[in-house]
């Protein structure tokens, strides 16, 4: 009898080990990366140029609620939502809310392609170390456009992969307010 209990009882242990260690090391490990205890030190420490080519402190907007767009130039999505940021940083100007959008480009292809696309929120060229900024904020993906927004004391309150829209955004930053 035993034996004919052995094999299946084997296959269930595996399996029930399979489904503690990918929850151990997978879906824990999301769940602390996405969650408030990432640190938003390095982003507040760096200065990157704007489209203008002058460097700037992000140190400036600590204290704010944060809309932080991670986005490039060659991103159609990224381009799609940013009449929906201009509008949201203009919408919630007075509110102690800032949009801001970190570029995995350089000065000259975010001053060319402002000339063409109005934007209503500060823009910064970060090119590759923006990436390592998003990673460090919980892009595990590399995904573009990565949204992440900031709560007041320098806490990640939601992060979001891909496009958003302001009132997705806006949903999110209420209980802020």
């Amino acid at each position: 009898m035993f034996t004919k209990l052995k094999t299946p009882l084997i296959y269930l242990i595996l399996i029930a080990s399979l489904g503690f260690a990918i929850f151990h090391f997978f879906l824990n490990k999301q769940e602390v990366k996405n969650g408030q205890q990432q640190s938003t030190a390095p982003l507040f420490a760096a200065s990157f140029p704007n489209e203008h080519g002058e460097n700037k402190p992000l140190n400036a907007y600590q204290g704010k609620i944060v809309v932080l767009n991670f986005w490039a130039t060659w991103c159609e999505p990224c381009r799609e939502e940013m009449p929906e940021l201009s509008a949201l940083h203009e919408a919630y100007a007075n509110k102690n809310v800032v949009v801001l959008g970190i570029a995995i480009d350089d000065v000259n292809a975010i001053n060319e392609f402002t000339k063409q696309t109005q934007v209503k929120y500060p823009l910064f060229a970060a090119d590759m170390t923006g990436m390592e900024l998003a990673s460090n904020l919980g892009n595990n993906k590399g995904v573009l456009p990565y949204t992440v927004i900031i709560k007041a004391d320098g806490t990640v309150h939601k992060t979001y992969f891909g496009r958003i829209s302001k009132d997705l955004l806006e949903k999110s930053l209420l209980p802020l307010l």
